[in-house]
């Protein structure tokens, strides 16, 4: 069970913008799956979470963008789990362009885990929260 994973990518060229470097939006995507792939890869799918009748939904999500990324660059987003409160979480994200170690952007998303049913928040399962390793500030990479 991997505290931190990684999710590794090339930047398409349809990510490019007008500005000739990737769009602000593509970091949030890739944010997403990053996040998705985290979780899959911990054994909590789409469709476990649909079993469960519960699942995530985004509260916020926060970016600080540092240096631009082009078309061929090899990326990889880092992605952890900071902490589980009551019904939410906050996962951190750091993301790298591979070929030169720069770091990109630092981003954190808080999500609300929430009943599929009514649409409401619900408490964080003890087995959902128990596949994740929650990394410490000091942790962090």
């Amino acid at each position: 069970m991997p505290a931190v994973f990684e999710f590794c990518l090339t930047v398409p060229e349809e990510a490019i913008d007008g500005q000739g470097h990737v769009n602000n939006l593509e970091y949030v995507r890739w944010m997403q799956e990053a996040a998705i792939a985290h979780s899959s890869a911990q054994g909590w799918t789409s469709e476990r979470y649909r079993q469960l009748g519960a699942g995530w939904v985004v509260r916020s999500h926060k970016i600080e963008y540092l240096q631009a990324a082009f078309a061929g660059d090899p990326i990889v987003v880092y992605t952890w789990v900071a902490d589980f409160r009551k019904v939410r979480s906050l996962r951190k994200y750091k993301i790298v362009r591979a070929s030169d170690g720069t770091t990109l952007a630092k981003a954190e998303t808080d999500w609300t885990f929430f009943a599929y049913e009514n649409r409401v928040p619900r408490r964080v399962p003890a087995e959902v929260a128990a596949a994740f390793i929650v990394v410490p500030e000091e942790q962090e990479p």
